[in-house]
């Protein structure tokens, strides 16, 4: 399944692309003038140079790139970030560096996923009583076994 989605590319870098054709999300570049050193503990919002129009009804979903978490303890800071189908501004990424070295963002380097995901809205039922399940109200690792 596709969805089309507009987008304009103020980068000097190709459009985001899937990476395998089972690929969930497209890489996303950073587009900068200069690197960006990230020290250890800081967080920063990267520009991309990309600006998007999703049709009603879907999101992008910006998440943390694996390899930069495994290699460098660089992830998004508010993963998933959501985009919303209205907004209209540029896509930033915030990254924050979770390691004791500093990381230096290369213009063009690949900082996070895009994942575009149609979304529901709810209508509240505002009730007294909820149906009773196997689980109840168990949370926080009730349903696990050892």
């Amino acid at each position: 399944m596709s969805v089309k989605v507009s987008i304009i590319n103020r980068s000097h870098h190709a459009l985001p692309s899937y990476s395998t054709p089972l690929s969930a999300g497209m890489d996303i570049r950073a587009n900068l003038e200069e690197p960006i050193t990230l020290q250890p503990g800081e967080r920063r919002l990267i520009p991309t140079g990309l600006f998007i129009a999703l049709p009603e009804g879907y999101e992008a979903q910006i998440r943390p790139r694996s390899g930069l978490a495994i290699k460098h303890g660089i992830t998004v800071l508010n993963s998933p970030g959501t985009i919303d189908a209205d907004y209209r501004g540029e896509v930033g990424i915030i990254l924050i560096n979770h390691s004791d070295k500093a990381f230096v963002i290369e213009d063009g380097e690949r900082v996070g996923q895009m994942v575009v995901a149609q979304y529901s809205r709810v209508e509240w039922n505002e009730t007294d009583t909820l149906d009773e399940t196997e689980r109840g109200a168990g949370g926080f690792g009730h349903t696990g076994v050892k």
